[in-house]
């Protein structure tokens, strides 16, 4: 490939990578339903329902990226900067 297909390619596989469902993150950190089930103690069906519901508890999100080594934040963004919301983070203590 062309140093321009290259950096093209690149490009788009971050803006893929920036957004997806969960199923496709779940696929992407090369784990299987099975896998994410057994790390939450649930069953595998609950992983399908969880992957195809379009809300949610913020607290079961964070329980499945959590399950996979990762960490939810969220962050609001408006036309003048953005916030980091950490009114639904887990309490770990006094703030500093």
């Amino acid at each position: 490939m062309s140093p321009a297909a290259r950096q093209r390619s690149a490009a788009r596989s971050r803006e893929m990578l920036a957004a997806m469902p969960l199923h496709e993150l779940r696929q992407a950190m090369q784990m299987s339903q099975d896998q994410l089930a057994r790390e939450l103690r649930v069953k595998q069906a609950n992983i399908s329902k969880i992957e195809r519901r379009t809300d949610m508890y913020i607290s079961t999100l964070r329980s499945y990226i959590q399950a996979m080594g990762g960490d939810l934040e969220i962050i609001a963004r408006f036309s003048h900067g953005s916030v980091k919301i950490d009114q639904f983070e887990e309490v770990k203590g006094p703030r500093q």
